[in-house]
């Protein structure tokens, strides 16, 4: 049987030490726990196929589901967007950073598995700045999934996640309570219309 992951406690006067030990375990192949302006989430490297097939397995999740990305800014929607419909670019001026996550059609190369092979993905640039540090230490989009298995609840502290998925992760990164409360709001703007899919902490 698997030993528990490791939680770390993160500093966030210096952080550079156990983001450094992220981004070892993310290039490697393997998947984090990390905390963001919601909840505590399950990242893991966007562009390997085995990293997402391990996050499904963790999760307990059907592969229908997607899964989506936090990026550091909105610059960063290029690098996953074919488009970015100009009410995507409003939406993302007044909600951004925050709990909104946009639905863009989907770059060739972007994996299926993260759209439920729909050919779309979802972005987000999330509302916490230690958040928003490590994406950009690590240079790479992170899977912004919640630290659950699929149906639970999700995790506010480093503390629950462990509970939650400890003998599946490779590291927990503490970095205290998250403020909870909604998910972030999603909304598909692969198309003409903006389509509100869930509605969470923002209404649109």
């Amino acid at each position: 049987m698997k030993k528990n992951a490791k939680i770390v406690k993160i500093d966030p006067a210096h952080p550079e030490e156990v983001f450094a030990r992220c981004r070892d375990v993310i290039f490697a192949g393997g998947v984090i726990v990390y905390p963001t302006d919601t909840f505590y989430g399950l990242g893991a490297d966007p562009s390997n196929p085995a990293a997402i097939r391990k996050l499904f397995a963790i999760k307990g999740r059907q592969h229908d589901q997607p899964i989506l990305l936090l990026i550091k800014d909105a610059g960063q929607v290029r690098n996953w967007a074919a488009e970015i419909p100009a009410k995507a670019e409003e939406l993302m001026r007044q909600y951004w950073p925050g709990p909104l996550t946009l639905v863009f059609k989907a770059r060739e190369y972007v994996l299926p598995e993260l759209a439920a092979g729909a050919g779309t993905i979802g972005l987000r640039v999330p509302g916490n700045a230690l958040t928003v540090r490590l994406l950009a230490f690590l240079g790479t989009a992170l899977t912004g999934t919640s630290a659950n298995t699929s149906g639970g609840p999700s995790p506010r502290t480093a503390e629950e996640a462990m509970e939650a998925v400890g003998s599946s992760v490779d590291l927990i990164i503490d970095g205290g309570m998250t403020a909870g409360g909604k998910p972030s709001t999603i909304a598909d703007v692969s198309a003409d219309q903006v389509v509100v899919i869930r509605e969470g902490a923002i209404k649109l």
